[in-house]
């Protein structure tokens, strides 16, 4: 935008009059807003809509503000979020899905579309701080390299800073961390008492601090998305240990327990019906003692994350308390999604393990019972503890049914919400939020951003609904629409027509189900039958509705969606890597895929003495990977197969000076060998009993071993001592077999990551 100058420009100083342009300014008085984005939690996990996990800083802000009862989502992690940000639905922006994918259609790129500008890219003009962190995962997964391109990251999107992970989840003890345009080490270890939630915190706070020192009339935008409560369920052991016990009354109890509590308190109205067990959920008392035994643990697991994560809430609302800003501050909280389907039936310990299909027996389930929600646990709860978390409503997160995408949303604004306390039922989705910001700053949505036409908002205004009188006002929403994995709603006028799709069935053949939300809260009562009529109005709604909004074509695949886009200049299009370590951290959807494939790599090293040692590369995490490293005067390359390590030692040392140090993974099948070489001459191997094909979750590291140590015989980070001239990957083609077994299980655990 060209500024007009407003002075005088003479022959010299005396004939000319100067003009300095005002820095922009948000109205008088002007809120900051403070969006909490939780991941996978249910409409039912916090205290004050019904659980008995504690959550007293959450409840103090429901106390002093506003709970809503009808408040909807997308039904999954970057779709909620781009809607979220930008005030438009999911498929017109361009992420029907999720970031990972690009089906080559304009409602699906793993990217929010410029002509729909963030909240961020609107607020900024306005004189207001934006700052980004914790969970993104609104970036294409080929981009997150250091080659970018960066125009999808946070500052791009009209962040001034960004601290957090770009992906769909991450360990929260040893955490793939961004701040601003790169990656960087979490400031302190688990054995130092790091935690991601803490940090995330810690960054945030010295972010408004920071800013408010420096200009305390600029209002500040923040968003915060934490990992929390998404797998892996991790946390302190002190609040792990708080709840052992608090679930012994088994999931069909304590839903009861929390159903009836949401009556009592007005999250529901009395007569709801509690739905019936979920498909493939079991009885709590038909359950071994074993299998108990794991599902207690796991959800003792959530409940402490959870816990953990309102303490961190605490720390933030004090701050901003302390520095005056609380009052004045709008604070937005809510979940992404329903409560997650990914743990299975069972639930379990090491992602990683069930994704390549390796089963745990009872007798290894019970030995690793202590490690479940520390560091070295990598988990998920079972399907009956995740409908606890959806109470009273059915199914789960990616489903369109209200398990899915019915979710807490809480309004904090002691300036501007005088009816505290209360409970507001109007019907409200995601892509309000933005426009609820704007309203309430007094901001128009502009026509332009960065020189680009926009997009019309699709979301409405809450606002109406923060004045003491609004309890009774109907909803200024008059239809919503939903997708996802072809499975569908619609939403209009108190009435829900919704559609659950098994994958690969024909879409006409989905069986249509008709609700009166207004009556049926829970969606226990199916009218289809009974009112013909009106379910083929609302499906016809709904073909209009995914037509004028960009849903179509309708889209079941899975696998298939994780293949790399058939782009040039793209990380994973290719088959032969050359590194120049060091460098950055490579996230694992851009560093060497070398799960279920052979390979060799090779290092070109100059170690200045024999005893010079450090780790050449290292993929994944102490729970599982593979390192490549030099030991003392020996080569090793260790293959870390869920903590039973297979390493190829060198039966000569590595001479000082220059020297090629390779190995050479060969897959036989689903075993494998791999043999480590000294300047071209092989001098150790070792066998292994089983090739994965998934290696990990975390990426790589070059140089280092920067994480989670992968391999037991060193400490993290293993600086090489010396100069890697070279690191050069040379992948085998997978056979079509291998190749579509890979495929699968990425998709299983890409959506576990989400």
């Amino acid at each position: 935008m060209t500024i007009q100058y407003k002075g005088t420009i003479g022959r010299t100083i005396p004939e000319s009059k100067p003009w300095w342009p005002d820095y922009p300014r948000p109205r008088e008085g002007a809120p900051n807003v403070l969006v909490i984005l939780f991941d996978d939690l249910g409409f039912s996990h916090l205290g004050c809509y019904g659980s008995s996990i504690e959550t007293p800083n959450i409840d103090r802000l429901a106390a002093g503000g506003l709970r809503y009862t009808n408040f909807h989502t997308t039904a999954l992690c970057s779709p909620t979020r781009a809607a979220l940000l930008t005030g438009r639905n999911h498929h017109s922006v361009g992420m029907r899905g999720l970031a990972n994918w690009n089906t080559g259609f304009p409602n699906c790129t793993g990217t929010v579309a410029k002509s729909a500008g963030t909240i961020a890219e609107m607020l900024r003009p306005h004189g207001y701080s934006t700052f980004a962190v914790g969970k993104w995962h609104l970036t294409p997964m080929e981009e997150t390299s250091v080659a970018g391109p960066f125009d999808q990251w946070p500052l791009a999107r009209g962040f001034d800073r960004y601290y957090g992970f770009l992906q769909g989840e991450t360990d929260q003890f040893t955490p793939e961390l961004y701040a601003d345009n790169h990656p960087v080490d979490a400031p302190r270890t688990p054995e130092q008492g790091y935690h991601l939630s803490e940090d995330l915190i810690d960054q945030a706070i010295g972010m408004v601090r920071s800013q408010k020192s420096a200009i305390p009339e600029k209002p500040f935008f923040l968003y915060l998305a934490f990992g929390a409560t998404h797998a892996p369920h991790q946390a302190p052991q002190a609040y792990i240990d708080k709840y052992k016990g608090r679930f012994n009354a088994g999931w069909d109890a304590i839903r009861q327990q929390w159903y009836e509590r949401q009556k009592q308190l007005g999250i529901i109205p009395q007569d709801t019906e509690l739905a019936p067990r979920n498909p493939g959920v079991e009885p709590w008392d038909s359950l071994p003692e074993t299998q108990k035994e794991l599902a207690l643990k796991l959800q003792e697991a959530f409940a402490a994350f959870l816990d953990h994560t309102d303490a961190q809430i605490g720390r933030l609302a004090r701050f901003l308390a302390e520095i005056g800003e609380l009052d004045n501050t709008l604070i937005l909280l809510m979940s992404d999604n329903g409560a997650s389907q990914e743990g299975g039936p069972l639930g379990v310990i090491d992602t990683f393990k069930y994704f390549n299909g390796i089963p745990e027996t009872l007798e290894e389930i019970s030995s690793r019972m202590g490690d479940i929600g520390g560091p070295k646990s990598q988990t998920n709860y079972p399907w009956g503890w995740a409908q606890a978390g959806n109470t009273p409503n059915k199914r789960y997160k990616q489903n369109t049914h209200g398990g899915g995408i019915r979710d807490p949303l809480i309004a904090h604004w002691p300036k501007g919400i005088a009816d505290r306390g209360a409970i507001r039922h109007q019907f409200h989705h995601v892509t309000d939020i933005t426009p609820t910001v704007l309203d309430v700053l007094g901001i128009q949505p502009p026509e332009q951003v960065n020189g680009i036409a926009q997009m019309p908002m699709h979301g409405v205004s809450l606002a109406y609904t923060f004045p003491a009188g609004a309890k009774a006002e109907p909803s200024r929403k008059s239809v919503q629409y939903f997708e996802m994995y072809g499975h569908r709603g619609i939403w209009a006028g108190g009435w829900k027509a919704v559609a659950y799709h098994p994958p690969g069935k024909p879409f006409d053949e989905d069986q249509w189900e008709l609700y009166h939300l207004d009556s049926d809260f829970s969606e226990c009562r199916n009218l289809a039958k009974e009112k013909p009529e009106k379910l083929k109005e609302m499906i016809e709604l709904w073909w209009a509705e995914a037509d004028r909004y960009g849903a179509l074509p309708l889209d079941d695949r899975r696998a298939e969606l994780w293949r790399p886009t058939p782009r040039a200049l793209t990380p994973r299009n290719r088959r032969r890597y050359v590194l120049y370590p060091p460098v950055a951290h490579m996230t694992g959807e851009v560093s060497p895929a070398l799960g279920n494939r052979s390979f060799v790599a090779t290092a070109e090293v100059d170690r200045p003495t024999a005893k010079s040692e450090g780790a050449i590369f290292a993929l994944g995490t102490g729970n599982n990977g593979m390192a490549f490293y030099v030991l003392g005067d020996r080569l090793v390359f260790d293959y870390n197969l869920f903590t039973r390590h297979c390493k190829a030692i060198s039966d000569r040392p590595v001479p000082a000076g220059k020297s090629t140090l390779s190995v050479s993974l060969e897959k036989i099948g689903d075993r494998g060998r791999a043999t480590v070489s000294i300047d071209g001459v092989a001098c150790g191997s070792v066998e292994i009993p089983r090739i994965l094909r998934m290696i990990s979750s975390n990426g790589m590291d070059a140089g280092c071993d920067a994480g989670s140590a992968v391999s037991d015989d060193y400490a993290a980070p293993f600086q090489f001592q010396g100069k890697i001239t070279r690191l050069v990957f040379d992948m085998a083609s997978r056979s079509a077999k291998d190749e579509a077994e890979a495929m699968a299980v990425k998709a299983k655990v890409e959506m576990a990551r989400q």
